[in-house]
């Protein structure tokens, strides 16, 4: 059998904590900026961001991929224009895009694009129409199986094609919906403008006007469940899948970093004859403390059931919580130390605390090693801190520089009302 080759692992991007999430995990990554992108409700990069965004990323030898997959208009042509000229001279290694018209538009100025799963794929002559048209990378629709994902591969010469193993599913065909735009009764919540409300997530009573008969009163029906891949990776890699895509350009760092982190060594395990299924149950473990609406498999194994929706909750069912702890007071270089306030809760060695910027990029997942009150050192844990009544400063060791006033982190169990 001939060697696979190792499949690309694409993250998403929010913002610069989100890249810096990242940068020893992931093959590449996707990102938007202001305009032209299907999360506009996202932090987003600046336009002015981009060149920057661009070199660290090939200084870590991570590929970049700018989204402009957006249903463009008459009026924004000249805009795109220019985003497209910046990426252009930023040396992005390929925009996503899925409007003809700007398929025309990145093909003038020679950029390498990637067809958006928003064209929706679904067979080999689409597959093909693209490829001839130079399509460097097709990600196919979402409701293929894997045997019409193999079957479509098969058929292409020189074309790669990706597709998504994680996170958020979208209840419309490839994410192609006027469900936002029609309750708010306006284009500028579109779905199809990367400015979706999420109405499926919500509570809904629905009736037959004809017989007056309730069929559906106050539950999710059209909430879906998560993508959830991390199970099925060797069948993904044989598939001669190209790239492994990771969904959550709305997420929050945390986030990105475990499920890229966890995806990152289930296809590692694979190449390394290790892959296993007590990783399998530690990788998902992983995977359940950070945001997820359960998990499912999608279309791969065929036509999602019931049991694919979210019946129950609208949001988040992991039982963990991102819970602010405190700040960073200063860090030491010479030491790399940290002085932080805790002003909530215990630490104590062993833990896993995240250190985030509120106005700095600082994004550091942490073990804590060492705790120092004073000049109390080798502690092995620290008080209890009842938040708004105490605090203390403690000294703790930290693998990478964080600024003053940085937010500490901790996961830790939802309490039950």
């Amino acid at each position: 059998m001939a060697t696979k080759k190792k499949p690309e692992l694409m993250a998403p991007l929010k913002n610069y904590k989100s890249l810096n999430a990242v940068l020893e995990s992931a093959n590449a990554v996707y990102f938007g900026v202001e305009s032209f992108n299907m999360r506009m409700f996202s932090d987003n990069f600046k336009l002015s961001d981009l060149s920057n965004v661009v070199k660290t990323c090939h200084d870590f030898n991570i590929n970049a991929y700018l989204t402009t997959n957006i249903v463009i208009y008459e009026n924004e042509l000249e805009l795109l224009k220019n985003v497209l000229d910046q990426a252009l001279e930023a040396e992005i290694d390929a925009v996503i895009i899925h409007d003809i018209g700007a398929i025309e538009l990145v093909k003038e100025r020679g950029l390498p694009f990637h067809i958006s799963t928003q064209a929706n794929i679904s067979n080999s002559q689409s597959a093909k129409f693209y490829e001839k048209l130079g399509a460097q990378r097709l990600i196919l629709a979402r409701e293929l199986s894997l045997n019409q994902i193999k079957e479509i591969k098969n058929k292409l010469i020189t074309t790669e094609i990706e597709t998504f193993v994680h996170g958020a599913q979208c209840t419309s065909i490839s994410g192609r919906c006027y469900f936002s735009a029609e309750i708010c009764g306006s284009q500028e919540y579109s779905a199809n403008r990367g400015r979706c409300i999420q109405p499926c997530r919500r509570r809904w009573r629905v009736v037959d006007d004809q017989s007056n008969e309730l069929l559906y009163d106050g539950v999710f029906f059209i909430n879906t469940k998560d993508l959830c891949m991390i199970e099925h990776i060797p069948e993904l890699i044989e598939a001669d899948i190209d790239a492994f895509k990771i969904e959550g350009r709305m997420r929050d760092p945390i986030y990105v970093e475990t499920a890229t982190k966890c995806y990152r060594e289930a296809i590692d395990a694979y190449f390394n004859k290790e892959y296993r299924e007590e990783k399998v149950k530690y990788w998902l473990s992983q995977l359940n403390k950070v945001y997820n609406r359960g998990f499912s498999t999608g279309f791969y194994y065929g036509l999602p059931t019931g049991t694919e929706i979210q019946r129950e909750d609208d949001g988040n069912v992991s039982k963990y919580r991102k819970s602010e702890i405190g700040k960073v007071l200063n860090y030491y270089p010479e030491r790399k130390a940290a002085k932080i306030l805790l002003s909530r809760g215990k630490l104590k060695l062993g833990d896993e605390i995240f250190i985030t910027g509120t106005h700095t990029d600082t994004y550091l997942r942490q073990k804590v090693t060492s705790i120092q009150i004073k000049q109390k050192k080798n502690l092995t844990e620290t008080p209890i801190i009842k938040s708004g009544t105490q605090s203390i400063s403690i000294g703790v060791l930290v693998d990478k520089p964080v600024k003053k006033n940085d937010k500490v982190f901790k996961l830790t169990i939802k309490q039950r009302k």
